[in-house]
């Protein structure tokens, strides 16, 4: 008989949690995400297809701050992409910001958060020519959060006037000039980030100037990357080209290939530095599906995408004419653990690793309050191996399970309750 090990990757009732913690923020422009026109209809930007789509790329990113333009201004669009694309399958961590418009677009930009990391103290709208630029103030949950110590950071949120012509720069630098001001009044020594679609052709128009060499040199941002140059239509910066994902145009999303840099997360020289708890970590930015060989070619095209999954890089065509901007941030702070637990019930298998000749494990369970769970083994296809149901207790209870028959592979073992909370624990069985 061959031997196995069998990993899990689970939560424990015990844990050491690092002095470190990092935070995964994701900006996207969604391309019309829940609203048709005459040429972005509910045939070529159907909101099913688009929902397939962003769940497959969320799930790639896991990002704990998610902020987006070209969102529908409907209130019940953003909770719907809140609820079937960020919380599906029973996940209830995201939260989101509420919309207080001033300018009154019919698109907006938007900020999601994961809130067992995150909390939103405060947003305002830092200026409101053409599209409002939507300024969110999110404090991390650290464990010395109550003697009134923690993290702050400040996502600003723009979608900048698109255009080539004079007054289409004239416009930007304008809507950016007032969120500078805005910015001068307390907020000069904070982590800062100036993220979004800011529609730029090269580093050198006054707007982007504006960002990076503000008069008061205290507010100035950085690109992470330092890629400072004439993006548009350059081989030379195609790594870092953000838009458009499709060559041809279906009348909704834009046609002509990878050679635009539209979409940036600019971040303040506090969290370049790490001098207020919160540092860029070197090398994270990216342009989430850009291997750098996509310049006029589309984003799933040959040749094959070296950066993402064909299955992925599909997504990213489905979805938007632009390309997802991931960056990571180091916190030098300790997620609170009460935070953390504040679940209705907790889970751990042991032992790990099991071999063929102690193939059967212990899923041990405390439950918060009485009630119900369902448990399930699946394979990635959904293929349903084993499921019972058990009551659960305030005190720990063990449930056998034998994985002596399972071939090597990815399982997962799926916890629900009986309010629909689901905790799933990744099992993996190799020779």
């Amino acid at each position: 008989m061959k031997r196995f090990i069998l990993f899990v990757g689970l939560l424990t009732f015990t844990i050491t949690l690092p002095a470190q913690d990092t935070l995964t923020v994701m900006q996207y422009n969604l391309l019309y995400y829940g609203i048709n026109t005459s040429f972005c209809t509910s045939e070529n930007n159907n909101l099913q297809i688009k929902d397939a789509a962003l769940r497959l790329i969320l799930d790639e990113v896991k990002p704990d701050i998610f902020t987006v333009n070209e969102l529908s201004s409907t209130i019940t669009v953003h909770q719907h992409l809140l609820d079937t694309d960020l919380n599906f399958e029973g996940t209830t961590k995201y939260k989101k910001a509420a919309q207080r418009p001033v300018a009154y677009s019919s698109i907006c930009s938007m900020l999601f958060y994961n809130s067992l990391k995150l909390r939103l103290k405060k947003q305002s709208v830092t200026q409101s020519v053409v599209r409002d630029i939507n300024m969110y103030e999110l404090y991390y949950i650290s464990d010395d959060l109550a003697q009134g110590d923690t993290a702050f950071v400040i996502c600003i949120v723009a979608h900048l006037k698109a255009g080539d012509t004079d007054e289409d720069e004239g416009t930007r630098n304008t809507m950016v000039n007032n969120t500078m001001a805005y910015l001068e009044n307390g907020y000069q020594s904070e982590n800062l980030m100036f993220m979004g679609d800011f529609n730029y052709y090269t580093a050198f128009e006054p707007g982007f100037q504006s960002m990076t060499n503000y008069s008061l040199p205290a507010l100035r941002f950085y690109d992470p990357v330092n890629r400072i140059g004439s993006w548009n239509n350059s081989s030379s910066f195609s790594d870092v080209h953000t838009q458009s994902t499709h060559t041809s145009s279906d009348g909704c999303a834009s046609s002509g290939g990878m050679d635009d840099r539209f979409d940036f997360v600019l971040i303040s020289d506090e969290i370049r530095d790490g001098t207020a708890h919160i540092k860029y970590i070197p090398g994270s930015y990216h342009a989430f599906g850009q291997d750098g060989n996509r310049f006029n070619g589309y984003i799933n095209g040959s040749p094959v995408n070296s950066n993402v999954s064909q299955q992925v890089a599909d997504a990213l065509y489905n979805m938007s004419d632009h390309l997802p901007v991931v960056v990571k941030l180091r916190v030098d702070k300790t997620l609170d653990v009460d935070e953390i637990y504040h679940k209705p019930f907790l889970a751990n298998l042991s032992p790990n690793p099991v071999s063929a000749t102690n193939a059967k494990a212990n899923l041990m369970l405390r439950g918060r309050n009485l009630g119900s769970l369902t448990i399930e083994l699946m394979d990635m296809q959904g293929k349903s191996y084993q499921k019972q149901q058990l009551t659960t207790m305030t005190s720990d209870q063990t449930v056998a399970l034998d994985f002596s028959q399972f071939n090597a592979g990815i399982y997962l073992l799926k916890i629900i309750d009986e309010n629909g909370f689901v905790e799933v624990l990744k099992v993996i069985k190799v020779h």
